[in-house]
């Protein structure tokens, strides 16, 4: 049955879907836009036999122009959906702008046709953990959908579910998305869309630079995320972060609210850490301590102080009763692959942090787990980022002799950039093997921290960084095994 939500708009008409990809985003928006009566044509550089697994998932009839993009598909299309992997600057991305055709990838689309309200929360670092407590915190008063970024929550599969695709719901029981939307997505938010009523930023750091002219390109793109809002949308910055200035120059009209780890300006909104609780205040009204911590940076890691203040400002912002946010915070949900503890025992504590993927969120786990006795597996592949105050820092908190990289473009970076050191650990070509080194230096100790935090991308061995976290949990099931028994 035709979704009725677009009046019809991509009835009859020829959609390319340009890059299907494997992780789930092009099947969920191919299988979509053949639900609204589209003409779909699906484009991919792979050819069919790669694609074999994620074609088998298209629902209807669709025509394959595998092994190769062409201009003729451009010129033949109305409609162009790019998958996220795909740059605006791409030529053909080009040459259909050029030609006046619509362009759009799947959040576009989602923001056009969602029909319930919309938190987004983009960022360099925090912003899954974000997404997913901000998430948790709103249960007491909504049903909380959260969408994107993600595999298993591809954006337009939210849009079969009646509550995001209808506008006749319950208000009483009113739904929420809560949309983590990196900047790939953002890109084409560059024309008047459904704007979030809440948009967070949780930071930003150098990244994708392999894909951004500079850093002010990137900072750009992640302004998008606020540039539609109105005066009754709500723009949740951090204080502490040196880009914020630059977003508050792009005068958004929204209302500002900031988080921080330090007291605010009298003159600001928001919240902050102090004395072991969250301070809230409202523009021009003393602060009043709202939510008291004990222990967290020592449970969570201090850097999820920062992903907890602006997942429960958010909550608040929604309705959602300080006390209410209390409560959430016994039971907060961990997220995968995200300085998760995978194994431990009283020999050895092992942690999977695959989605550090830049050098600042390297050094993060470093600082946190970084010991005499920390046995660390880093390296990957590069994306154009500057590892020089990582390397600085990396031997203050490990012992160089602890250090295993897997090879890879980044890792080449890394060790020049540890020029000035002696010892540089060593180098594997493949995860299995960096184990079994690391396994290997662990058995120096009575106890032992084993760190896998890369620090780089992942693309060059893994398909994406949760593909490198999957294949990490699967080898250190088998081979901690084998090391207890010889330990034993």
């Amino acid at each position: 049955m035709k979704d009725i939500m677009n009046n019809g708009f991509f009835d009859g008409k020829k959609v390319l879907v340009f890059g299907l990809g494997i992780l789930g985003g092009g099947i969920a928006t191919s299988n979509w836009l053949l639900k609204q009566g589209a003409q779909v044509t699906i484009t991919d550089l792979k050819d069919e036999k790669q694609l074999v697994a994620s074609l088998r998932q298209i629902k209807d009839s669709v025509q394959l122009h595998l092994g190769q993009h062409s201009e003729q598909d451009i010129y033949d299309h109305d409609v162009i959906v790019i998958n996220p992997a795909i740059s605006i600057h791409n030529p053909y991305v080009i040459l259909a702008k050029e030609l006046g055709k619509q362009i759009e990838n799947e959040a576009t689309l989602f923001y056009q046709f969602c029909r319930c309200p919309i938190i987004a929360v983009t960022g360099t670092r925090g912003k899954t953990t974000t997404t997913n407590w901000i998430g948790h915190f709103l249960k007491p008063r909504y049903k909380a959908i959260i969408a994107g970024n993600s595999p298993k929550h591809p954006l337009l599969n939210m849009l079969n579910q009646r509550c995001c695709g209808d506008s006749n719901f319950n208000k009483k029981g009113m739904p929420v998305v809560v949309n983590e939307i990196p900047s790939f997505h953002l890109e084409l938010f560059t024309k008047t869309r459904q704007a979030p009523d809440i948009a967070v930023l949780t930071n930003l750091y150098p990244d994708h630079l392999n894909r951004y002219s500079s850093l002010l390109d990137y900072a750009r793109t992640k302004a998008n995320i606020f540039i539609h809002q109105g005066t009754h949308q709500h723009l949740i910055l951090n204080y502490d972060n040196e880009w914020t200035p630059f977003f508050l120059s792009q005068n958004p009209s929204s209302k500002v609210w900031f988080f921080s780890h330090f007291e605010l300006p009298a003159n600001t909104s928001g919240v902050f850490f102090h004395s072991d609780a969250i301070y809230f205040q409202d523009y021009g009204k003393q602060a009043c301590e709202v939510v008291k911590l004990s222990n967290f940076g020592r449970e969570y890691g201090e850097h999820n102080l920062a992903n907890l203040l602006a997942s429960s400002l958010t909550a608040f912002l929604k309705g959602v009763r300080w006390e209410e946010i209390q409560q959430g915070i016994v039971n907060l949900p961990t997220i995968p692959f995200r300085q998760e503890t995978i194994f431990e025992n009283k020999k050895i504590k092992i942690i999977n942090d695959t989605t550090a993927t830049t050098p600042e969120g390297g050094l993060v786990a470093i600082k946190r787990f970084g010991a005499r006795n920390c046995i660390l597996i880093t390296g990957g592949t590069d994306a154009e980022l500057n590892y020089t105050q990582w390397a600085k820092e990396l031997p203050q908190y490990i012992d160089m002799r602890n250090v295993v990289f897997l090879s890879g473009s980044a890792t080449s970076k890394m060790l020049d950039s540890l020029s000035t050191i002696a010892d540089k650990g060593k180098v594997a070509n493949t995860l299995l093997e960096c184990i079994k080194i690391g396994l290997e230096r662990a058995s120096h100790y009575t106890y032992s921290t084993f760190l896998f935090s890369p620090a780089a991308k992942s693309f060059e061995k893994f398909k994406n960084e949760m593909d490198r976290g999957r294949q990490f949990n699967k080898l250190i099931r088998r081979e901690i095994r084998k090391w207890l028994n010889g330990k034993d």
